[in-house]
């Protein structure tokens, strides 16, 4: 029998409580005083916010290099704070909510535009997606390049799910990192739709991809532009910053680099595709969480009372318009904010030399 929700929260409670009796301390690593990409100590704060999406608690710093551009959690998440801040994310109790905005028509657009991207460079017969989730790319994909055999890779158990679902025929689940060397020179593409922001070492992720193609294969990266003005307008309620998750928001200069270093020749990049047409309803979604009674969660020390409970509702319906206005708003300028530096997401192509 599925159990309900309200059911799923009363489980998870003692876990979550128990782990927050000890304090968010272990959740961090030692702050840096020096850039992870460049090693320069001329960093400057960035921007402090919280965990709008999961409301778990805790604070959050991005810090910024002065010399190379580079944004990086600073102090970033330990082993501990990426278990517990990823869970109940993606799987778990995020399940459901993951599976809808995956199949939302948007996604869909986002996908095919993703596999279109590589037709003029390759024709695959094997193709990695890594941080692939619940497959659901490569379910698109798979409907543009029909001759393509389709992997996925990921921490959670959500690739094993694209693997029951049919949406990719194999399954690794692992660190991308640790798997490469069984998985080397075996695939004509290696793609990473925003993967690279939430590793721990981006440089070792661009390797693994680099050994696990074969040679002339391609590697395919969309990330988060911390180079748009649109983070710049919107400050903390930017959506791409997506705190605590997202470690590292590598300028286009530097990730072109470090894949030259790899052993990578650039043969594309794009900053207008890849725009994700989200920005002002993510930002008011964000905005609204902050000031919304809160909602039974786990994680949280008491559940919400019966007037709070309503509270939250009454205000959901009352902001619901303007919230499809603001979606209405963010497609319609989309091919706007494509052509200026307002788009918020960027693409690489690059090939195995």
């Amino acid at each position: 029998m599925t159990s309900t929700r309200s059911e799923q929260i009363a489980a998870h409670r003692p876990r979550y409580q128990d782990e927050l009796a000890h304090g968010l301390e272990r959740f961090f690593e030692p702050r840096r005083s020096t850039c992870p990409w460049c090693s320069s100590s001329r960093l400057r704060g960035r921007l402090r916010t919280t965990d709008h999406p999961q409301h778990k608690p805790g604070k959050f710093a991005l810090d910024q290099c002065r010399s190379c551009g580079h944004v990086f959690q600073n102090p970033r998440l330990s082993a501990d704070g990426l278990d517990f801040y990823y869970r109940d994310c993606y799987d778990g109790l995020g399940e459901a909510t993951m599976a809808r905005l995956a199949c939302s028509p948007l996604a869909i657009r986002l996908y095919r535009a993703r596999a279109r991207a590589m037709l003029p460079f390759n024709r695959p017969l094997l193709w990695l997606d890594v941080g692939t989730g619940h497959g659901h790319f490569c379910a698109e994909a798979r409907r543009i390049h029909q001759d393509t055999e389709f992997h996925g890779l990921d921490w959670g158990e959500g690739v094993e799910i694209a693997a029951r679902n049919d949406r990719i025929a194999r399954a690794y689940r692992g660190s991308f990192v640790g798997l490469a060397g069984q998985l080397a020179c075996q695939y004509d593409v290696v793609s990473m739709h925003h993967y690279l922001e939430h590793t721990l070492a981006p440089r070792q992720e661009l390797a693994a991809a680099h050994t696990a193609l074969r040679p002339g294969g391609h590697l395919l990266v969309e990330v988060p532009d911390p180079e748009s003005a649109s983070a710049r307008l919107l400050g903390q309620w930017w959506g791409p910053w997506l705190q605590p998750q997202h470690l590292h928001f590598i300028p286009l200069d530097n990730l072109c680099s470090a894949l030259a270093e790899q052993g990578f020749s650039v043969v594309a990049t794009d900053r207008r595709e890849p725009h994700v047409p989200t920005d002002l309803t993510s930002a008011a979604v964000n905005m609204l969480k902050s000031v919304l009674p809160g909602e039974d969660l786990p994680w949280l020390p008491e559940r919400p009372g019966p007037l709070s409970r309503w509270a939250r509702r009454l205000s959901l319906l009352a902001v619901a318009p303007v919230l499809l206005v603001l979606v209405a708003l963010d497609l319609l300028l989309a091919p706007l904010t494509r052509r200026t530096r307002l788009s918020n997401a960027y693409r690489v192509v690059a090939r195995r030399d």
